[in-house]
Parts: structure tokens; sequence; C-alpha cells
């Protein structure tokens, strides 16, 4: 009688290891391609020279922003990055914004119309259903068009639109080089990192956006180019801005036990208010849409907006990197803070579902610094909490956005790297990790996601590895 476990049968079923019998082992196993072949390396030398052209392009759309800024809010011309908070126009400020919308519209309605909004959907949008092809034309019209809205006070970061257009000039090279449409889209989320890299200095985050919201797999043949493209951004800005922490603020302490509890609790309330801000945003968008005009005008009526809240509260126009920095080192007092936090949400809102251009994550971390400022000064209130209202407005800034756009590590590193404080990145992963949680109970789609799913585009929300053949 034959043994089951030496049957001819059983043999095949269970190949054996390499390292008890090679031969046996390779007729069982499938042929797979190499994790890293010349295909590979060609593409990452292309992204290398893409990472530091986008470096460049940062560079040259922060010069723009400052140089409308100067031009619009005082009458110079000067390409300091600078906020227009300061500026002697008084009532005339409403206007400005206005007249910003109106350029904005036109050069949506007769040049692209995917410039209106910041940018990020637009390129998931184009990575599912179109090959990674985005238009030539989007490589200067989305820059430009965002430079005019933030320049003349729009309540918008710079990281929306350079994503966008490192996403474009990368899905441009794709289009003119021989390459697949994988490769295609390595080049894109490639650009689209060392577009946020050279702007906030945060190459590990940009990699990892890209892997959350564009790539949508973790592979090696995308994931090398793409972190190469990051450094080189990265390393770009170094040589034309400096190094340092983006958003520099007083060394923080170790967090108590208590402490942690307490941020990962405050990560439950910034997920609801990620619900919230993104319900509210697209309710706004749904309300132009009945507005009996064409949407050209639309960013126009929003400019009025921004500019109506902008005569009363002057911090909320424009970029606004300063209020982050002034927010979590502990300059605003909690009655400025929670009036930043409720003008800006308004504001930003406001213009971003008018239609203009012009990015998410600034305000977005604007808003929730300050949300979570004001409860850590108030939480700060009992000592035995050992509360720092300066963490817990870094918990804020990344929970609010993790919440609204349930890009998990992202939201976390992107705080630690842009910062520089180690001892936050516990409580920032405990507190996104509940931010999410929250979000995904009670909200299907993102921030990011809702315009395209609301186009019938599906988006994948789970990456999971390929099954063995």
């Amino acid at each position: 009688m034959t043994d089951p476990l030496h049957s001819p049968h059983h043999r095949a079923a269970i190949p054996l290891a390499p390292s008890l019998d090679p031969s046996l082992a390779d007729a069982h196993m499938p042929t797979r391609l190499p994790v890293v072949d010349r295909r590979v390396v060609r593409l990452c030398a292309i992204a290398i020279v893409l990472g530091l052209g986008v470096g460049c392009i940062a560079r040259a759309l922060t010069v723009l922003i400052g140089l409308v800024t100067n031009l619009v809010f005082y009458g110079r011309l000067d390409t300091a990055f600078t906020s227009p908070a300061g500026h002697h126009l008084g009532a005339w400020v409403i206007l400005v914004p206005a007249a910003g919308g109106i350029v904005v519209g036109a050069m949506a309605r007769w040049g692209a119309r995917a410039i209106r909004g910041h940018g990020i959907p637009e390129a998931m949008e184009q990575v599912l259903t179109n090959e990674s092809r985005i238009p030539a034309r989007m490589t200067w019209l989305k820059p430009l068009s965002s430079a005019i809205a933030i320049g003349t006070g729009g309540p918008f970061g710079a990281e929306g639109p350079i994503i966008a257009t490192g996403g474009a000039v990368g899905s441009l090279l794709g289009q003119y080089m021989p390459v697949s449409a994988d490769e295609r889209k390595t080049l894109l989320a490639a650009g689209a990192a060392a577009g946020m890299a050279a702007v906030f200095s945060a190459p590990v985050s940009a990699v990892l956006l890209s892997i959350e919201l564009l790539l949508f797999e973790r592979r090696a043949r995308s994931l090398l180019p793409v972190a190469l493209a990051a450094a080189a951004g990265t390393g770009m800005r170094f040589v034309l801005e400096g190094a340092g922490p983006v958003f520099p603020m007083p060394t923080l302490s170790p967090v108590a036990p208590t402490a942690l509890v307490v941020y990962a609790a405050l990560g439950l309330l910034m997920g609801v208010a990620g619900v919230v801000v993104t319900r509210l945003t697209y309710g706004i968008e749904d309300a132009f849409e009945k507005l009996p005009i064409h949407w050209m005008w639309w960013p126009a009526l929003g400019g009025l907006a921004v500019g109506a809240v902008g005569y009363v509260a002057p911090r909320t126009l424009g970029v606004g990197y300063d209020n982050i920095t002034a927010v979590i080192s502990g300059q605003l007092s909690l009655a400025a803070m929670a009036w930043l936090a409720v003008s800006k949400l308004a504001s930003w809102s406001i213009a971003l579902g008018s239609g203009t251009s012009g990015g998410t994550l600034a305000p977005l971390f604007t808003i929730g610094g300050a949300i979570g400022g004001v409860a850590g000064m108030w939480l700060a209130q009992a000592a035995w909490l050992h509360v720092d209202p300066r963490m817990a407005a870094l918990i804020g800034m990344a929970a609010l956005f993790a919440g609204a756009s349930r890009a998990l590590m992202t939201s976390a590193v992107f705080v630690f790297e842009t910062t520089l404080q180690p001892h936050a990145l516990l409580p920032l992963l405990a507190a996104c990790t509940t931010a999410y949680l929250v979000s995904g109970l009670m909200m299907r789609h993102t921030i990011m996601t809702e315009k395209i799913a609301r186009r019938g585009v599906h988006v994948p929300t789970d990456f999971v590895a390929d099954r063995p053949l």
C-alpha cells in the first residue's frame, strides 16, 4: 500500500522549499519577473530628473504667488512670499479676491475646466479612468490660475496646485515616451510627490500620499521611482530655499500616558470635524450648482465672500503658513484661535465650493490646528492630564486631515516632517487612527473622492497582495 505522504499527487500539491530541493521547488513555482529590471532603473533615472524639474517649478510657483500678492495688496514689484494680512486697502479688499475669481473663471471656461478645485481629485480621476493622461495645457494653466487665486487673497495652500502640476508634468513625460500605462501612472505619482516634497520639505509623507491617493498600490516597480522623485524634489528645495522645518516651533516634551489617552480622544473629535468639513464643502458646491448663472462666475461670487471675511479677519487671506506656525507655537490666544478656525473655515469652504483653484492641505491644517489648540488650552486647565496646547494643535492639524481625506499615514508623518518634533509621532499616530475610525463610520467617501465618486468613478479603498498563481 502506498504511503499517502510520499504519493506523487501529494508531492505535487505541496511544493518543497528551495532549501530542501531547489530543482523540485522550481518545477512547481510560477515564473515571475524580477523585482527590479532595466525598465525600472530607467524609470528611476527619469523620476530623478522629473523631481529636480518639479522642485524648480514649485519654487517658481511660490515666487509667482509672492509677485501677485505684493502687486495686488501692496502695489510693489516683489517676489517675497508674504501674507496679505498687513494690507492697507480698507474695504476695497473685498473686491480683490472677486477680481481674481473672474480671471480664474475665464481661464477655466476657455482654457481647461479641470483647473477648478484643489487638484488631487482631478489627478485621481485621470489615473482611474484615462490611463493617467493629463492634457499638456494643465502644466501651465493650473499653476498660473492658482497663483492668481491665491495671490489675490484666496484662502488656499500652494501644495495642491503644485501636486497637480507635478502630476501633469509626469503624465506629459509618460505620453511622449515609450512607457506603459502603469509606468505613466508611476511618473504622474512621482511628479506629484516631488511637488509636495518641494513645497513642504516632506519627502516621506509625499511618497505616502502618492501611495494612498494616486498609485493605489505598493510595489517596488512604482515605489522606487516615486521615492527618488520625492528625494530629488526635497533636495532642490534645500538648494533653492534652505533646509529646516517648514513650521518651526519650540521643542516638545515626551507625552505622559494620561495625555496620550486625551490626544487619542481628541482624534475622535477631529474625525467628526473632518466629516463636517467635507459635507459642508460639498453642500456649498451643491448650492452653487443651483445658481441660475454660468459656472464661470461662481469663483467671483466666492471671491466676494472671501473678501468680506478677509475684511473682518485679515489672517484668513492668502496661504496662511504663518498662521500654522503661530498656532502650533502657542503665539495666539484662545479667542484668536477660535476666531481663526471659524473664519478660515467659512472663507475656504465657500471659495472651494465655488470652483476656484487652490489647495486643501494648508487650510485644513490651519483649521484643525486652531481647533486642536483651543481644545488643548481648555484641557490644560486640568493639570493632572499633562496636556500641552501646542501638542494638541499638532494633533488637530493631522487628525482633521486624516478624518477628511483618510490618508492615515500621510497625515501623521507629514506633521512630524514639517515640524521635526519626534515626541509627537506617537500621539499623532493614535489621533490620526481614531479620526480615521470615526470618519470611516460616518462617511463613505472623503473630501478627495466625493467629487469623482459622484461622476461614477470607483475609487479603491483597500490594497491587498496579489494571490499566488
